[in-house]
C-alpha cells in the first residue's frame, strides 16, 4: 500500500503534481514495482478520503422559494411545438442547406411579439432553452423576457448565465416583474420594493407607477433620486419619457443641475420636448435673436436683387414681398445655454457657431416658427430661401425638431414628395434629407407606407432599405406590392440577389403573408435575358421560393396563436 511521509501534507502533494515528478521528489514512497507518479496519485487519492471522511455533516442551504404564478394563459399545442422548433433551430444562421428554406432564427422574434400581443406565457419546460437564446441575442431579450413573465426573473436568480434578465429592462412591459418575497400589492409594498429590489425591479416599477399614476411615479423617483448612481439615474429619467408631462417640469428643471452630463443632456431633451416649458421659451427666446424674417417690398414683381422674385414671397397688385431667412448664430456658448443642454464642443468637423445654432433650433418649440415669419404655414416656412449658406444647418435643425416633436405637419413639409431625388443640386436637400427614416417615423402608418412606394416606384429599392425598416409591419399597400414589383424588375434585368439581400429579408419578415400566393409565380426560374448574369434565374428562383415559403410559415404561426 502506498504511504505518504509522515510530513507529507496536502500542499506538498499537490506541489508535486503540478511540478512534476522528475521536477519535485513526491512525498510518497511507492510500492515495489510502483512508479513516482502512480505512488502520487494514489496518495492523493488517500488524502483525499481521509479529508473528507473528517467533515462534519453542515445542515443544508435553504432551497429556493416556490416560484411565482403567472396568471397568463398557456399556449396552444401547435404554438408549443412551434416555440420548441424555433429554439431549437435559432443557430440557423450559416447552417448548410438549402438556400430557398426559411430561415427560422429570423422568425423568432417575429413569434415573440406575437406571442405577447396575445398575452401568452411561455412553457416552464421550455424556460430555460428561452433565456439561452435571450443570452445570446440581445434583440431578443425584450420581448423573451416579457413572454417568461415573473418565473423569468425567479429563474435568472439562480443560474448566473442568466443575470442578464436582472439588469435594465426599459421598455419591457412592467407587469412581468415580481418583487423579491412576493407581489408587491399595496402603497408599503410598492416603497419597499423601490428601496431593496433589483434594479431591473425597480426600473419596472417605475415605468407601471408611471403609468398608473404619473405623479405618484415621480415621487417614488424623487425619494431617492439624490442616492442614487449616475447611470442609474440616467435609466430612470429616461423611463419617464413615455408618459411625460408638464407636471414633470419642476424635477427636469432641478435635474438640469445635475452632476452628470448625460443626465442633465437627457433632462434638456425631456424638457425640449414640453413646449410649455421654461426651458423651451428660453430656447425660443435665443433662436429668435438668431434667425429672422427678412422682407423687402419691390415694385413691379422683381426680386430685391432683380431676377424672378425670391421662393415664397407673396404677390399683391403689382408688387411683390421677397422674403428671405436671416441667420446670425450665437457668439458663444454661455453658462446658461450649457445649463439648458447646450453642448459647448462640437464634433470634429463641426463648426462652434453653426453646432451651438443647431441645438438651439432644434429645442425650440416648432409652433412659434409661423409666428415670427408672419402667419405663414409650415411648407411656406421651409421653402423659404436661406441667406449666406445657412440653409443646411437650419433645415437640419428643424428636422431634428420635427422628430423630437412628433409633428407630422412639419416632417411632412421637410420630406417633400418622394418623387424628388434625395439629393440634388440644391441646398435645401441635404440638410432635409439627412436622415428621412426619422422624419417619416412621425407621420401615420398609412401614410408612411404610401410614402415609402412612391419613392421606391420612382427611384427603386437601392437607396429605400433604411425607409422599409421604419414602416409598420405588416406592410400596407401599397408598399408591398412596390417592394415585390421593384424585386421582379430586379430579377428581370439579370442581377444578382446578393445586392438586395438586405431587402429580400426586410421582404420575408414585414411582407403581408396574403401576399404568399400573388408572389408564387416569381419562383420558377426566369430565362437568361441577353447581358444577364450567368446563373442569376436560379438564385433569384431560390431567393423568391425562401421568401413564399416564409411568408406561408408566417402565416400558420398566427393562426396558431390566434385564441380559440
Amino acid at each position: 500500500m502506498t504511504t505518504t511521509t509522515p510530513t507529507a501534507s496536502w500542499d506538498d502533494l499537490v506541489a508535486a503534481a503540478l511540478l512534476g515528478t522528475e521536477r519535485r521528489t513526491p512525498p510518497v514512497a511507492p510500492r515495489p514495482g510502483q512508479d513516482a507518479p502512480s505512488a502520487l496519485l494514489d496518495a492523493a487519492a488517500l488524502s483525499t478520503v481521509r479529508r473528507r471522511a473528517g467533515l462534519r455533516p453542515a445542515p443544508a442551504r435553504p432551497g429556493p422559494g416556490r416560484a411565482p404564478e403567472d396568471p397568463r394563459p398557456a399556449l396552444t399545442a401547435a404554438a408549443r411545438s412551434r416555440l420548441a422548433m424555433l429554439l431549437a433551430d435559432r443557430s440557423a444562421p450559416g447552417r448548410g442547406g438549402p438556400r430557398s428554406a426559411p430561415d427560422l432564427a429570423e422568425l423568432l422574434p417575429q413569434w415573440l411579439a406575437l406571442a405577447n400581443h396575445h398575452g401568452y406565457r411561455v412553457p416552464d419546460a421550455l424556460l430555460p432553452a428561452l433565456l439561452d437564446a435571450a443570452r445570446a441575442r440581445t434583440d431578443l431579450r425584450p420581448e423573451a423576457l416579457t413572454l417568461g413573465g415573473p418565473r423569468a426573473l425567479w429563474l435568472a436568480r439562480l443560474n448566473p448565465d442568466w443575470k442578464f434578465a436582472l439588469r435594465g429592462t426599459a421598455g419591457r412591459a412592467p407587469t412581468a416583474l415580481p418583487e423579491p418575497s412576493g407581489a408587491a400589492t399595496g402603497p408599503d409594498d410598492e416603497q419597499r420594493l423601490w428601496e431593496e429590489g433589483l434594479f431591473a425591479e425597480r426600473v419596472s416599477l417605475l415605468a407601471a407607477a408611471r403609468h398608473r399614476d404619473p405623479a405618484a411615479g415621480l415621487a417614488l423617483l424623487s425619494g431617492t433620486w439624490s442616492t442614487e448612481r449616475a447611470e442609474d439615474r440616467l435609466m430612470f429619467l429616461d423611463s419617464l419619457r413615455d408618459d411625460l408631462s408638464p407636471s414633470d417640469e419642476p424635477f427636469l428643471e432641478q435635474a438640469l443641475s445635475d452632476r452628470s452630463r448625460n443626465v442633465r443632456a437627457t433632462a434638456a431633451e425631456l424638457l425640449s420636448a414640453l413646449p410649455g416649458s421654461a426651458l423651451a421659451a428660453r430656447m425660443a427666446e435665443r433662436s429668435r435673436g438668431c434667425v429672422s424674417l427678412t422682407t423687402d417690398e419691390v415694385p413691379g414683381g422683381e426680386s430685391a436683387t432683380g431676377g424672378e422674385p425670391a421662393t415664397g414671397g407673396l404677390t399683391a397688385d403689382k408688387s411683390t414681398a421677397a422674403a428671405w431667412i436671416t441667420v446670425r448664430p450665437p457668439d458663444e456658448c454661455d453658462s446658461g445655454m450649457q445649463r439648458d443642454g447646450i453642448v459647448p464642443k462640437p464634433p470634429s468637423g463641426r463648426g462652434e457657431r453653426s453646432w451651438w445654432l443647431g441645438q438651439l433650433v432644434e429645442a425650440t418649440p416648432l409652433d412659434r416658427w409661423s409666428a415670427w415669419f408672419g402667419g405663414r404655414g409650415v411648407a411656406e416656412i421651409v421653402a423659404l430661401p436661406v441667406a449666406d449658406g445657412w440653409q443646411a444647418d437650419l433645415h437640419a435643425a428643424w428636422c431634428r425638431a420635427a422628430v423630437r416633436q412628433r409633428s407630422a405637419e412639419w416632417c411632412r413639409a421637410l420630406l417633400g414628395t418622394p418623387a424628388v431625388a434625395p439629393v440634388t443640386a440644391g441646398e435645401a436637400a441635404p440638410a432635409a434629407w439627412r436622415d428621412p427614416a426619422k422624419l417619416l417615423s412621425a407621420l401615420p402608418a398609412r401614410e408612411r407606407a404610401e410614402w415609402v412606394a412612391e419613392f421606391i416606384a420612382s427611384h427603386g429599392l437601392s437607396d429605400a432599405f433604411r425607409l422599409l425598416g421604419v414602416c409598420t409591419v405588416p406592410w400596407a399597400e401599397p408598399l408591398g406590392r412596390a417592394v415585390a414589383d421593384a424585386l421582379d424588375i430586379a430579377r428581370d434585368a439579370g442581377s444578382y440577389p446578393w445586392s438586395f439581400s438586405g431587402v429580400m429579408g426586410l421582404a420575408e419578415r414585414c411582407l403581408d403573408p396574403a401576399q404568399a400566393d400573388r408572389l408564387e409565380v416569381l419562383t420558377a426560374i426566369p430565362d437568361e435575358s441577353e447581358g444577364a448574369a450567368p446563373g442569376a434565374g436560379g438564385y433569384w428562383a431560390e431567393a423568391f421560393q425562401r421568401l413564399v415559403g416564409t411568408l406561408r410559415l408566417r402565416a400558420a404561426m398566427q393562426a396558431e396563436l390566434e385564441p380559440a
